[in-house]
């Protein structure tokens, strides 16, 4: 987590506009802020041509993760006098960021405790070698049977991290008090581990868990090719992008018993299905739909990164972000 000093009595306060804000994030804008020496405005509503006028005032914009942000939308944003834009997530899948620095915007990420999603994955590595959905659905209606198919101990297995950066490290720390054997990959390799390819941890993989970022080069990581080249009646964990998997690729590997299960709590074409409520509306999406349907798969709503930790992370480095754009770009 940044710390910034509080500015000095008599400093100018500077205004952040904050788009896509709910109540809890709200509540600790509000209470940070003016120790940041900032004047917060903010709105629940996602950044769009329509509500640009929110940000007149302020030359950082602070916007959230869950409504993709249009090029037009930008376009709007550098008119309106803005000059920053601090998303309130590590990834910028979002943001179309060569876009935005056309048109005169920088677009900063935040940092936040990796511990939230690190705890996150173990949790559902766990459910899934334990079959847990199953266990609970019929325990939920009574039946106290015990499965057809047995759990697994994670110290027999080995578990294969795609991506090493904060979160996968911190993944790869919590897996050494399992005892199993671990395997890493990434273009970049940044601590201590055992690096293979790509290919070769995914044949020799029991869990495959994904923590790279989604770009253009990630899109379909697990594409149909590679899911066939994993271990048979292996697990596929994502906490990470849903676009990292071939989400159809993925149905039928599941379908057809390739693979043991999967744990998600991203998936291709959440946008406008997670975080809202649901129950009343028709689901669009098939592969969610089917998915949710097996009784060897987890689903959860892109929540691993929420916990009030990482909350407070992210608010607290979006202000930070924005003095220090502040204090490097001063007006002319």
């Amino acid at each position: 987590m940044s710390n910034s000093e509080p500015p000095r009595t008599g400093a100018r306060r500077l205004g952040i506009t904050v788009y896509g804000c709910e109540r809890d994030e709200a509540a600790l804008f509000r209470e940070m802020a003016p120790r940041f020496g900032m004047v917060p405005t903010i709105t629940e509503s996602a950044v769009s041509v329509a509500n640009v006028e929110l940000a007149f005032r302020s030359r950082c914009i602070s916007v959230g993760h869950k409504t993709r942000i249009t090029n037009s939308t930008l376009r709007a944003l550098g008119r309106a006098g803005v000059s920053y834009i601090s998303t309130r997530s590590v990834g910028f899948d979002h943001i179309d960021v060569r876009y935005a620095d056309s048109v005169g915007l920088t677009v900063g990420n935040v940092a936040y405790s990796p511990d939230s999603v690190a705890d996150y994955t173990l949790m559902l590595m766990l459910m899934a070698v334990r079959n847990a959905k199953s266990m609970v659905r019929r325990a939920d209606v009574h039946d106290y049977r015990l499965d057809d198919v047995r759990g697994r101990e994670v110290r027999d297995l080995t578990v294969g991290v795609v991506g090493t950066g904060r979160i996968g490290t911190a993944v790869m720390d919590r897996l050494r008090g399992f005892g199993c054997r671990t395997l890493a990959h990434d273009n970049r390799p940044g601590t201590a581990a055992d690096y293979v390819p790509l290919d070769e941890l995914l044949r020799l993989s029991d869990i495959v868990t994904l923590h790279t970022p989604l770009d253009a080069d990630t899109h379909h990581l697990l594409n149909r090719r590679r899911i066939e080249r994993m271990k048979h009646g292996a697990f596929v964990i994502n906490t990470g992008r849903g676009p990292l998997i071939d989400t159809e690729a993925l149905v039928a590997a599941l379908e057809g018993g390739r693979l043991g299960g999967a744990a998600l709590d991203v998936l291709e074409g959440e946008e406008g299905i997670f975080y809202a409520d649901r129950r009343n509306d028709p689901i669009g999406s098939k592969s969610l739909l089917r998915l949710q349907e097996l009784p060897n798969v987890l689903l959860s709503p892109h929540t691993a990164y929420y916990t009030d930790h990482a909350l407070s992370d992210t608010v607290e480095n979006s202000l930070t972000n924005c003095l220090e754009f502040e204090s490097e770009n001063p007006h002319g």
